[in-house]
């Protein structure tokens, strides 16, 4: 809802986020992001500001990082920063839906409801079935009808229909009786902070989780040309949308982002690649390092989606496993 609490909301919903956003992006956080983590949830946004600083340091692309970053800046109050942090994970990272999101709930704090709308309709070109963008879109149209309406009021007070749907948008969305002309505590969009948790699945429901298919990639004998057909393989079935053949290239032990559940995991990158139109990812690899069965690769990697762009370094971590190379980790950022 629109006049909701910020901070409460941030605090229950961050992890959450975190963990929707690093699906898409990275393996898992660093230890100093955790510790960071930890401190955001406990209030500590000094210490939690300074923690993620030292991690970024370190890895200054890190997605996850950075988003955090954004919600220690938003709950400091420090809104131009957050601003600035969010609108450079868009350009970064123009597939993630969350950046857009939280681009929203600064931008209505302020009021700027149209630079919400335009965000808000960014986050859902890119993840058609993000749930929370759609929501938080009706609230803002509530916000901009009840101006429109307003307006149409001042202009002639006598219109009862006018009357009539203002106090029904009121009602509706229990918003104030005046629009603010400063920005308060609570005259913003909020709920739009982080993904809200859904309520628990029944299990009778659940959804069948998409089994991974084994893909035969042709092995030579050698090793690091066998590591790039792999990868060049991983990329041609995320871009043919091929769920099944592109799961089946991550070993069973792999980090999944924030150890969410791989069953959970599973799900949401396929909600992510199946609603695309079409799909590109081209890798450009830079660097291949073996170690006995282990293999590192950096690579470079040009990724389209309808009309999403971005370029980025991956690293991707793999495990040779009988005749085959498996993923184990992977992470974005150099």
């Amino acid at each position: 809802m629109l006049i909701a609490n910020l901070s409460r909301e941030l605090r229950r919903s961050a992890l959450l986020c975190l963990i929707c956003l690093s699906a898409a992006c990275l393996a898992g956080p660093a230890e100093d992001t955790k510790d960071a983590t930890k401190l955001y949830q406990q209030g500590k946004l000094d210490q939690a500001l300074s923690k993620v600083n030292g991690a970024l340091a370190q890895q200054p692309k890190d997605a996850q990082g950075r988003f955090l970053k954004g919600l220690i800046l938003t709950e400091m109050k420090k809104s131009a920063d957050a601003i600035q942090v969010f609108v450079g994970l868009t350009e970064d990272y123009p597939e993630l839906p969350e950046p857009y999101n939280n681009l929203a709930v600064l931008y209505a704090s302020q009021g700027n409801y149209d630079k919400a709308k335009a965000a808000l309709e960014l986050a859902i070109h890119t993840h058609p079935s993000y749930a929370t963008a759609y929501e938080n879109l009706g609230d803002i149209y509530a916000q901009l009808a009840r101006r429109s309406y307003d307006k149409a009021l001042q202009l002639d007070k006598g219109n009862i229909t006018a009357q009539g749907k203002l106090s029904m948008v009121k009602d509706i969305f229990n918003l104030p009786k005046s629009i603010p002309t400063e920005p308060t505590k609570t005259a913003a969009v909020q709920v739009a902070v982080a993904p809200k948790a859904e309520p628990k699945a029944d299990p009778a429901k659940a959804a069948v989780p998409t089994p991974a298919k084994v893909v035969n990639v042709p092995m030579s004998g050698n090793a690091t040309a066998d590591v790039k057909t792999t990868v060049e393989a991983w990329a041609k079935a995320w871009a043919a949308k091929d769920v099944a053949a592109y799961l089946g290239f991550y070993a069973p032990e792999f980090e999944t982002p924030a150890g969410m559940a791989r069953a959970g995991w599973e799900a949401q990158r396929k909600e992510r690649i199946e609603p695309k139109k079409s799909i590109s990812v081209e890798v450009k690899i830079n660097k291949t390092s073996l170690q006995g069965n282990t293999a590192t690769v950096v690579f470079r990697q040009l990724y389209r989606a309808d009309a999403v762009k971005s370029d980025n370094t991956k690293t991707l971590r793999l495990v040779k496993t009988g005749d085959r190379w498996l993923i184990t980790s992977e992470r974005s950022g150099s």
